[in-house]
């Protein structure tokens, strides 16, 4: 059985979780490996919603294993809670969820200094979630972070704070800030340590074990292409690397042990917070599509609403390449199903010359127009078909447009929420299952 990656290829929330979910039937691990609680999934499974945010939304399937390996960062609290209401809600995560001891710990001073150093940005603020995932993510790199592997070990832990704090408060004084006291967060922190410890394990050696005994693996992607650290719209970015390469690197897995890679694209294009979003509706263009609640677009995490923009092939063509994209699940079709006319965009115009590749300076990503084709709209609901083949022409013909653009197949289309609203055409895990072309 094979190890499949699921990506993002826009600037998130494109609908990774509910292909988790689906892919979780046949998967037996499922494993997040970056990002931390600044990512959300919402899913919606037999007239239930659920929202993730560390935890692999496979959990919801009775026979998966989850794992949340060595790339990710923990605030343990969020985690605790997550874990809670999973609880209280019928599911359970005892012998089923396990941590990584090399994964990161959010303290009370990430957060803080997350807040301060996007208030000093001012006009040039990047809209980060202010959860503490990229000062978490800035002490790993300077060697000065705090691992699972300390957090339960409560001498381990008093020892590493004593050598981090004093940096910390220094820091804050320069903003006239009043310390952390050591012996809080020691007791505060040792506690959730005390939580946890039964669910940490040797996660990286239970993936290898799984993938090398061929049984399915499924990686759970955070965030989106665009908002890699390297590869992003620098720097309205996160701060871990969101690319497949990356999800593999967190997770501690070899690139060759991959067998397959599935690219998540909405049928449109959204993102949340500040950064270019080259095809940006138009208030006129705005008032046609469905009201943010109803078009299911407000951030999981943040509550804030996305910003709607028109399908990016330029976007989409590139992050196919970034990440090595075998097939595609193209989202959120049914958002577009009242509309009169849909646009792709094909190139980008920069200084008179058409482009056909993401600009790399902010102030390139300010001048760009984008290049639209038009297409008629369908102007039918599509939530309750159950073939690729019974979709209106129109549908038909904006989904063969952007195969014909992007010259990757599509494994799923998505029509609704519900997992049942979603066309199987190719199921990586199941090859020769029957298809709902």
């Amino acid at each position: 059985m094979p190890a499949i990656i699921v990506v993002g290829l826009q600037w998130g929330d494109e609908g990774k979780g509910k292909m988790i979910d689906i892919l979780s039937q046949q998967a037996e691990f499922i494993v997040r490996s970056q990002g931390g609680h600044n990512a959300g999934h919402t899913l919606l499974t037999q007239g239930q919603e659920f929202k993730f945010h560390l935890i692999p939304s496979g959990i919801l399937h009775a026979h998966t294993r989850c794992v949340i390996a060595g790339g990710t960062v923990i605030q343990p609290k969020a985690l605790l809670e997550e874990i809670n209401e999973l609880q209280k809600r019928g599911v359970s995560v005892k012998d089923r969820l396990f941590i990584s001891p090399s994964a990161h710990v959010i303290f009370p001073y990430h957060v803080l200094l997350d807040a301060l150093l996007e208030s000093l940005r001012g006009k040039e603020a990047i809209g980060t979630t202010q959860r503490g995932i990229g000062p978490c993510y800035t002490d790993a790199s300077s060697r000065q972070g705090i691992r699972i592997a300390e957090l339960i070990r409560p001498s381990a832990l008093r020892r590493k704070l004593q050598t981090t704090l004093p940096h910390v408060n220094a820091t804050l004084a320069s903003f006239n800030k009043a310390p952390f006291s050591l012996e809080e967060i020691v007791a505060e922190y040792s506690g959730y340590g005390t939580k946890l410890s039964s669910f940490v394990a040797p996660a990286e050696e239970m993936i290898y074990d799984a993938i090398k005994q061929s049984r399915p693996v499924l990686f759970e992607g955070a965030h989106g292409t665009y908002l890699d650290i390297t590869f992003g719209s620098y720097p309205f970015v996160t701060s871990s690397h969101t690319l497949a390469a990356g999800v593999a690197c967190g997770a501690g897995v070899g690139p060759t042990r991959i067998d397959h890679t599935l690219g998540v694209l909405k049928a449109y294009t959204t993102r949340v917070g500040r950064g270019p979003l080259p095809t940006t509706l138009t208030s006129k263009e705005h008032a046609l599509f469905l009201p943010p609640e109803r078009a299911r677009e407000v951030g999981t995490t943040t509550g804030r609403e996305r910003r709607l923009g028109w399908f990016d092939a330029v976007l989409a063509r590139h992050a196919l390449g970034l990440s090595g994209v075998d097939s595609i699940a193209l989202m959120k079709l049914d958002i577009l199903d009242s509309l009169d006319s849909v646009k792709i965009c094909t190139a980008y115009r920069l200084n008179k010359e058409k482009i056909s590749l993401p600009p790399q300076t902010e102030e390139e990503w300010e001048e760009i127009e984008p290049v639209y084709e038009e297409l008629p709209g369908w102007k039918k609901a599509t939530s309750s078909i159950k073939k690729l083949k019974d979709l209106p022409k129109e549908a038909r013909a904006y989904l063969d447009r952007i195969e014909e653009l992007l010259k990757i197949p599509f494994s799923f289309v998505s029509l609704g929420p519900d997992r049942e609203q979603t066309l199987v055409l190719h199921n990586p895990f199941c090859p020769h299952a029957l298809s709902a072309s």
